[in-house]
């Protein structure tokens, strides 16, 4: 059994390579520089509009009776989504595999992504069907669709559905259980089958709420964990200062050097810093993949500008501030004044622990792995209910909604089976279908740019 797990694995790693290093980069970059350009820079115009859009709409309510979520409520969902292992566990992987300047490219990865979540969430709310007991059907199968009349438009829908059934309601809820057990079971020695038992559990009981209850979650548990997460980051940055100066010239050293830390040529080192970079960026922030539009086609708001102002400081926190966080204390620690990567990748230190190696530095070897692990739930869980629902928006555009009861099963499945599988399969199986689900997202998107160069210019605000 054993044999044939490794031989998947070689096969899909094979897969990701190809789609990763070349497919994968040139839709991300070049989506995103052209819909930067296409909107006048509207992730730098628009981003103080995105800010007051945010912390004015975190106390207003959803209107009772009206379908849909609140503009902040939508937010959270989208952040859910983003904000899970891929800021963790994502950025410790794209770093031990890329070096420190992997970082650099996320960054790139995300400032252009911001315009492009930005044509996202526009198009998704543009295309939102709006039923006549007040419930909204929307996401990126109705653009598609919009974009493409016909067959192919059909086609190319159902394509990108069932990547996204894949990628987010199974295979990436095995990766989400599968990191909250692994975290658990090195800071507490709970058995990762227990661990992923009760996450089930949990999963069911907000699963069975519809989007009520997962708009309500979600508003409530990501200003927490966002607040958590930071504080205990900032404490070890804080004992690290002395070294935040020395990280920081690390990641931009080994962005266009790289092979000064992981070996190799400067050919072979430069791809793999930069294609880490977008892989480990797009499972993070996930602009361009077609999975948060499902959580802005649902926002209740005047113009679709605004919730796609919104949707790009969804970004903007994801990725340049707690992916950026982690990133600092990671390399502060650990490979920063002689740390113990200070050479390049060390024996005993893999992605799943990088984090909790570095915050054990500064807390202690059981606070740091409790504290990761603790964060770790709070993050992955909030994903996996997200991603739940982005899936079951799919299985009903395919299926009907008599089939939700047996999408709900297996998903449940999926996450007790991504306790105890093996980790490098479940990341590499989650890497296919993500980037699979760019492809005609990317094409649909791009293909109605003079819709959303429209809206921001009818409502964007000019500096």
């Amino acid at each position: 059994m054993e044999a044939v797990m490794n031989s998947v694995l070689k096969v899909v790693q094979t897969i990701n390579m190809y789609l990763s290093d070349y497919i994968l980069i040139v839709l991300l970059l070049g989506a995103g520089l052209y819909f930067t350009l296409r909107t006048g820079f509207v992730q730098v115009r628009c981003f103080g509009e995105g800010i007051k859009e945010v912390f004015g709409g975190i106390f207003a309510k959803k209107e009772k009776g009206k379908g849909g979520l609140s503009s902040f409520q939508a937010l959270a969902t989208a952040i859910a989504a983003q904000v899970g292992t891929g800021n963790i566990v994502g950025a410790c992987g794209a770093i031990l595999v890329g070096g420190p300047g992997a970082i650099f490219w996320m960054w790139v990865i995300a400032f252009f992504g911001m315009a492009t979540i930005y044509a996202e969430a526009v198009l998704a709310q543009k295309t939102r069907v709006v039923n006549a007991d007040g419930s909204v059907d929307g996401g990126p199968v109705y653009y598609i669709k919009t974009a493409f009349k016909g067959t192919f438009g059909k086609i190319l829908a159902g394509f990108f559905s069932v990547a996204i059934i894949l990628a987010l309601g199974f295979m990436g809820a095995m990766v989400q259980s599968n990191s909250i057990s692994e975290a658990c079971n090195t800071a507490f020695g709970i058995p990762t089958w227990i661990v992923g038992l009760i996450v089930s559990v949990l999963a069911v009981f907000i699963f069975v709420g519809g989007i009520s209850r997962i708009g309500s979650v979600c508003e409530k548990l990501v200003p927490v964990m966002a607040v958590l997460y930071l504080v205990g980051s900032l404490v070890v940055l804080a004992f690290r200062v002395k070294y935040i100066p020395e990280t920081i010239g690390m990641i931009f050293r080994y962005a266009f050097v790289p092979n000064a830390i992981i070996g190799g040529g400067i050919g072979y080192a430069l791809k793999q810093a930069i294609s880490q970079g977008a892989k480990r960026g797009l499972f993070s922030n996930e602009a361009g993949m077609g999975s948060t539009p499902h959580a802005h086609a649902m926002a209740n708001v005047a113009t679709p500008h605004k919730q796609g102002v919104v949707a790009m400081i969804g970004v903007f926190i994801d990725t340049f501030v707690v992916l950026t966080v982690t990133a600092l204390v990671v390399i502060s620690t650990l490979y920063a004044g002689n740390g113990i990567l200070a050479d390049g990748a060390a024996e005993g230190v893999a992605k799943t622990n990088m984090a909790q190696l570095a915050f054990s530095s500064v807390f202690g070897d059981t606070i740091g792995s409790g504290f990761v692990a603790v964060c770790l739930l709070f993050f992955a869980f909030s994903t996996i209910i997200s991603w739940n629902f982005f899936g079951k928006i799919n299985v009903n555009y395919l299926f009907g909604k008599k089939s939700t009861l047996v999408y709900s099963v297996l998903a449940v499945a999926f996450i007790f089976l991504g306790s105890i599988l093996s980790n490098d399969l479940v990341w590499e199986l989650t890497d296919t279908f993500n980037q699979l689900m760019v492809i005609p997202n990317i094409i649909a998107v791009v293909a109605l740019s003079s819709l959303v160069a429209k809206e921001v210019k009818e409502n964007g605000k000019k500096k």
